[in-house]
């Protein structure tokens, strides 16, 4: 199955600025996805003809909100990529910079690598789950549909320190999410409406601080 029309490449490179080295990138990105998926079952099969939209200019927006300053990202629950290999390739030319993709799928690492190792994408590929990966502390934290944000915010919490930022992209449940976590959590969040998704909201988070001890890992 390959993407139609309704956005393109083209219009990602209008809308966003992207250089055409990049959108080529992320062509090969989505053409090993389509290729991949009715093996590895990656995303759904009728997200396809969408993906432009749905998958990459969904997470490409994240680009305008991580600082210059950031050498070290951290994407939680990757799954095909979305949004930290799309990032990592965006962000290719900076210096210093490494994305941390944690997934803790085996086949769905193997597709991060080989799509990493076809774009030179600056990623490491953690075959864990988040709460196993000790000791990283991170500039950005980043997840998308993951889980709820009460859930969200304990996985991402041992990856903040002073000055992270984290970034999630959210749905139609934000507002109930946001009031379930504030019981336990303490942060400045900041909801940008999503780009690519009129019901989608991008949610920046700073601040975070937790009001209980943190579930042990599992």
């Amino acid at each position: 199955m390959t993407p139609s029309q309704d956005y393109s490449a083209l219009d990602l490179a209008r809308d966003l600025g992207v250089a055409r080295e990049t959108v080529s990138r992320l062509s090969t990105y989505v053409d090993l996805l389509c290729k991949r998926n009715q093996q590895l079952n990656l995303v759904a099969a009728s997200t396809l003809p969408h993906v432009w939209r749905r998958h990459i200019l969904d997470s490409a927006q994240l680009l305008k909100h991580i600082p210059a300053h950031t050498r070290t990202l951290v994407d939680l629950g990757s799954g095909a990529g979305f949004p930290g290999l799309v990032l990592a390739i965006m962000l290719a030319g900076r210096p210093g910079l490494k994305v941390h993709l944690v997934e803790s799928i085996g086949k769905k690492c193997r597709f991060l690598e080989e799509v990493a190792a076809a774009t030179g994408a600056p990623v490491e590929v953690h075959c864990r789950r988040a709460e196993a990966l000790a000791g990283l502390k991170a500039d950005v934290v980043t997840a998308r549909a993951l889980a709820p944000l009460d859930r969200l915010f304990e996985l991402a919490f041992p990856f903040f320190r002073d000055g992270t930022i984290g970034l999630f992209l959210k749905g139609k449940s934000l507002p109930a999410e946001l009031t379930l976590a504030a019981k336990s959590w303490k942060l400045d969040s900041t909801p940008i409406p999503s780009r690519s998704d009129p019901s989608g909201t991008l949610l920046r988070v700073t601040g975070l601080t937790t009001w209980r001890k943190p579930r042990k890992p599992s």
